[in-house]
């Protein structure tokens, strides 16, 4: 891929940032936390306030080494194969499949802090607890144990493309705007924003008299265990199916997946943080209600037997 379309792609972000900051500068991050304002209404207690932070110290740490666990198996079992190896790192399926399966805890803890907490920040918070569990392993399972090169093992970044999610839903409010523009940018990014780490792999090389890729003749210096062979010459053959637009296909590809991928998991999300409730009416009919709805004139405490 061109270098310059390469950056072209990367400084979208910073003019979704910037345009609206500038023309409305006391609307978007004036308003962003309003903790106090909150507080006040509810005319919360000093004491209620303080053990409310109590709380929330507990509770969100956890939150994140949850996250670091959760996610990164759920990201290991999925697509880790291919964000393992220098030489699995091809322009055919690593595009394709890494964001796609990126994308599923990201929508799912994004509809956990907007609709709960309204904030926008919860596939840049899912993507750094990947990387932290990603290094962790690259590093103590990897390096330190099995000897392999940290450079050989180095894992994809998708950043970008989180950054994207959160300022797509910060901006619009909406999920289905942040489902069609940040889902598609979170797809398309991944390729670029990894090309400054990865590209100097794709170089060719000439190794006893045949021409590879340089992530292909380090797949064959450190061979793995149970690796196909077909597997390690990605690069070759038939197996380039795409012809010379590998990338362009495969990018657009993975941001269309990716759109349904972030309706699927923002449902999944919602059924996994609603509470429903069997409450009893003043008739005696009991009817299902969610978290919100339950608390309405018939009485939560007098409602629910």
């Amino acid at each position: 891929m061109n270098e310059s379309v390469v950056w072209v792609l990367l400084f979208i972000p910073v003019l979704f940032l910037f345009v609206p900051l500038l023309s409305k500068s006391e609307g978007y991050m004036a308003g962003m936390f309003k903790t106090n304002d909150i507080l006040k209404a509810a005319k919360m207690p000093q004491e209620a306030i303080h053990m409310s932070r109590s709380i929330d110290l507990i509770y969100f740490p956890i939150l994140c080494i949850l996250l670091v666990g959760t996610y990164h198996m759920h990201f290991m079992l999925l697509a880790g194969d291919w964000d393992f190896w220098m030489d699995w790192k091809d322009r055919q399926w690593w595009p394709v499949v890494t964001p796609i399966v990126g994308i599923t805890y990201c929508s799912a803890i994004m509809y956990y802090l907007w609709v709960n907490y309204r904030q926008p920040f919860g596939a840049t918070l899912c993507i750094v607890c990947l990387l932290v569990g990603e290094w962790l392993t690259r590093y103590w399972g990897f390096y330190w144990w099995s000897h392999y090169p940290m450079n050989f093992v180095t894992p994809g970044i998708m950043i970008p493309g989180a950054l994207m999610l959160d300022l797509t839903l910060y901006l619009s409010g909406n999920w289905l705007i942040t489902a069609l523009v940040g889902g598609g940018f979170f797809g398309l990014f991944f390729y670029p924003g990894n090309w400054a780490i990865f590209g100097p792999t794709h170089l060719p090389v000439v190794a006893e008299g045949v021409l590879l890729s340089m992530a292909d003749y380090m797949g064959h210096l450190y061979v793995r265990t149970g690796t196909p062979e077909y597997v390690r010459h990605i690069e070759q053959g038939s197996l380039r199916t795409f012809g010379g637009h590998t990338t362009v296909i495969a990018a657009f590809f993975a941001a269309f997946v990716s759109m349904l991928m972030f309706v699927v998991w923002w449902y999944l999300g919602k059924v996994y943080c609603t509470a429903f409730y069997y409450v009893k009416g003043k008739r005696g009919r009991i009817v299902q209600r969610d978290d919100v709805t339950a608390f309405g004139e018939e009485g939560f405490a007098q409602g629910i037997k």
